[in-house]
């Protein structure tokens, strides 16, 4: 057994107390209040990365969160590899739902629970232990590694582009590795090697200058609510099918063999109805839910408000109301052209009777389709079967990771997306979680990469 395996499984236990120091943090990238819990995220991943023997460790700045890099160099002829990931965290609320505080990190049955287990801290943590592992026990890296974790994927890593751009000498390499999305189930790793895009925007409706007595102004003016209300329920027809005129022009279809693949992927729907606690699934007609979820674009209202919403009545007309509106998207959609007419049509919706303002918010995601026969990929499946004891699946996921595409276009070379999360493991909701098993499996294959990766011609 190589000594880096041994060495993983042997600190198994105090890996987990480690993880809990990080998750401690309330690095919520996107409240303003928590701006220096991210920078202490930031601070700590520094000083692991120096303690397990990387080097150039440096925070660096950006026009928001920063971003953390170190490097090892020192395998000549040995391939590359850049590993991203991210920092940052979502918001906790609501806090009434937690059963342990959501940075408190508790261990339940064999589970950790806590904002960022999964997403995407505990990932983030395997790959920093699986390099210890080698360093300890070897003081070399089978292959040159680097790493780029960035503090605002959450938001929509708005300022990650620039700072790529500005900075392709930093990050040059013949592989990316990333660890943010999830296996299809327990026991049943994956590879993951096609994500939607993303497109999100804020929705404003106004009616007049305050909200008014229902009684007194009821029936005079229109109610901003029943508006919104009527332009979102416009959006969908009845099949689950979006109405914006020309959203579904470049959607790229399923190939049969495609839609046989996924077929025959280990998901149960009724499974997955239950999991969730819905009386029903519900999607676009014509298309099984891995279909729906994985290969159709979607669009979804993230939060709705207007009016009085606290306890009791009060008996009010709203002056204004709001819905933020998310619509993921699937290769060959361009996110500007979807923007634009969704845009478009939500003027068109609107009634001439309320003051409308439509905002694009957060960040752009292109959507991704990668083969899944390429070398370097292959190296991974190989990895995973030696970490989990089995082999591995190749998945999509219906969320968005936008530097995924970028590195695409920017570095040319094949991303290997090795997620150890599990479906219901409440990533952006309350009691996060992460499997520790996963965890400990994902270590030894990530550990197994760089071997797998050092004996690989990935260009």
């Amino acid at each position: 057994m190589h000594p880096a395996i041994t060495y993983i499984q042997e600190k198994r236990d105090s890996f987990v107390e480690e993880l809990k120091a990080f998750l401690r943090i309330p690095s919520v990238s996107t409240k303003s209040e928590h701006k220096g819990d991210v920078q202490k995220a930031a601070e700590w991943l520094t000083a692991e990365m120096r303690a397990i023997g990387l080097e150039h460790v440096q925070i660096l700045p950006t026009a928001g969160h920063p971003v953390v890099y170190a490097d090892w160099l020192h395998a000549p002829g040995k391939p590359t590899a850049l590993i991203y990931g991210h920092y940052d965290v979502q918001p906790p609320e609501p806090l009434d739902l937690w059963i342990t505080g959501p940075f408190e990190p508790t261990v339940r049955n064999g589970e950790l629970y806590a904002r960022g287990a999964v997403d995407d801290k505990g990932q983030v943590f395997m790959h920093l232990k699986a390099l210890e592992a080698h360093l300890k026990t070897q003081g070399a890296l089978p292959v040159n590694v680097k790493l780029l974790i960035e503090g605002e994927e959450e938001i929509g890593s708005p300022n990650l582009d620039p700072f790529l751009l500005k900075r392709l000498d930093l990050i040059g390499a013949d592989v990316v590795v990333i660890s943010d999305t999830a296996m299809m189930a327990k026991g049943v790793p994956g590879i993951t090697h096609g994500l939607r895009g993303l497109v999100y925007f804020q929705i404003d409706v106004e009616g007049t200058k305050s909200d008014l007595h229902s009684g007194g102004f009821g029936g005079a003016v229109i109610n901003p609510a029943f508006a919104l209300a009527q332009i979102l329920a416009r959006l969908k027809d009845r099949n689950g099918r979006i109405t914006i005129p020309g959203f579904y022009d470049e959607v790229r279809k399923l190939s049969a063999e495609e839609r046989r693949a996924m077929g025959r992927l280990p998901f149960s729907e009724k499974k997955f109805q239950k999991d969730l606690g819905a009386p029903a699934l519900f999607g676009e007609k014509g298309f099984t839910t891995l279909e729906r979820l994985w290969a159709r674009p979607t669009l979804e209202v993230n939060g709705l408000y207007s009016g009085f919403i606290g306890e009791g009545a009060k008996t009010v007309l709203p002056g204004r109301a709001m819905a933020k509106v998310s619509m993921r998207l699937v290769p060959d959609q361009d996110p500007a052209k979807i923007a634009r007419l969704f845009t478009q049509h939500v003027k068109r919706l609107c009634p001439k009777t309320v003051r409308l303002k439509v905002t694009e918010i957060s960040g752009r995601g292109m959507p991704w389709l990668a083969p899944t026969d390429h070398p370097a990929t292959q190296a991974m499946a190989r990895a995973i079967q030696k970490g989990f004891g089995k082999q591995p699946v190749f998945t999509r996921t219906g969320g968005t990771i936008p530097v995924v595409a970028t590195f695409t276009r920017l570095l040319k070379v094949p991303s290997l997306l090795m997620g150890i999360g599990l479906p219901d493991e409440n990533a952006h909701a309350p009691n996060e979680k992460l499997d520790l098993d996963n965890l400990h499996h994902g270590m030894l294959s990530a550990a197994h990469l760089w071997l797998e990766l050092a004996q690989t011609q990935v260009r």
